[in-house]
């Protein structure tokens, strides 16, 4: 969390995918809903990735994926949380992700994948209800 309180994300583009339009959007959206938003740009690795979250004491990674690398980009940036004794920051993203990858994405510890169509206010309200509640709690020492 920021010095006043607001919830910071990481929207990171991993892997050698160019299309960053829709992590963009996003990215905005999280901003105008007062949200702190660092965008790592495109073809970062997850090393990066982790690394620029842990920088910015982030308190999610929000991935944008559609080159289908997904199931190891997502299991990458976990492991690498994990070693970076970082796993409290929640993983998160979206892209052509097939629904048959989404149990084990979810066991793996991904704690929400939005796929084509999801709404700027679905992912918007995703994060303030799940992260939101994580910063109250943690304000009031719980």
């Amino acid at each position: 969390m920021d010095p006043t309180g607001r919830i910071r994300v990481v929207v990171a583009k991993p892997g050698l995918d160019g299309h960053d339009r829709g992590a963009k959007v996003v990215a905005r959206a999280l901003r105008d809903a007062g949200m702190e938003v660092i965008y790592t740009g495109l073809h970062q690795t997850p090393e990066q990735v982790v690394e620029t979250a842990i920088q910015e004491d982030a308190d999610a990674i929000g991935l944008s994926i559609l080159s289908g690398a997904h199931m190891t980009l997502f299991a990458r940036v976990l492991e690498l949380l994990a070693e970076r004794d970082a796993a409290d920051i929640t993983v998160f993203g979206g892209g052509i992700i097939p629904e048959a990858d989404m149990p084990e994405l979810e066991r793996m510890g991904v704690a929400k994948v939005f796929t084509p169509g999801a709404t700027t206010t679905e992912i918007v309200e995703w994060v303030l209800r799940n992260l939101g509640e994580a910063h109250v709690e943690e304000a009031a020492g719980t």
